[in-house]
């Protein structure tokens, strides 16, 4: 298999390691394959790609669809390093309310996913970093979320105190406040 994957203490939220085959020329990996993905549980097709760069410090997030539009994403980094976070949003899961992060860099190649029903965001930890990330439906902007990065309920470990904020995520409110029509165990998609 090109591919190594782990699930994190929140089991639907899986990080993923590509096999490299470096050479004299440079290197080669698989970034997605249907049936190793599958595999792993991540059976929706992605339909969007997104492309972002960000300085140091900067922090994007915590950013989700509601139904019907939620997305999955599957998060990694070509250039620099950033701390990910997903955060459980799906009321009635035993994680409701918990977090995972995961440090992908671009030199390790690794790929966090991040299923429906998760809020994410990331904090740039290099001097810049170019996220990509693949998600499972298209934008949807009368569907767009998010939960304050600093809710104190919430306990995430970020590894910046005093991160750059764009206006919007600054105001976001708190998940005890926050517009979420996710529920656990999720219904089942036709054709998944």
């Amino acid at each position: 298999m090109p591919f190594h994957s782990q699930r994190l203490d929140i089991p639907d939220v899986i990080h993923i390691q590509p096999k490299i085959f470096p050479d004299s020329r440079g290197f080669f990996l698989e970034v997605f394959k249907i049936t190793d993905f599958k595999e792993y549980g991540i059976r929706k097709p992605f339909v969007q790609v997104n492309h972002s760069r960000s300085e140091r410090g900067v922090l994007r997030g915590l950013h989700y669809q509601m139904d019907p539009k939620a997305q999955g994403k599957l998060v990694s980094v070509i250039e620099g390093a950033v701390f990910d976070v997903a955060v459980d949003l799906r009321a009635g899961s035993p994680s409701y309310g918990r977090w995972v992060g995961e440090t992908l860099d671009a030199d390790k190649k690794n790929m966090l996913y991040v299923p429906e029903g998760f809020a994410h965001g990331f904090c740039v930890l290099s001097e810049f970093a170019q996220v990509i990330y693949y998600c499972t439906e298209v934008y949807a902007p009368e569907y767009e979320r998010g939960v304050l990065w600093s809710d104190p309920e919430l306990k995430i470990a970020w590894p910046v105190e005093d991160p750059v904020l764009s206006d919007k995520d600054s105001r976001l409110p708190p998940l005890g406040r926050a517009d979420n029509n996710f529920s656990y165990p999720p219904p089942r998609h036709v054709g998944g």
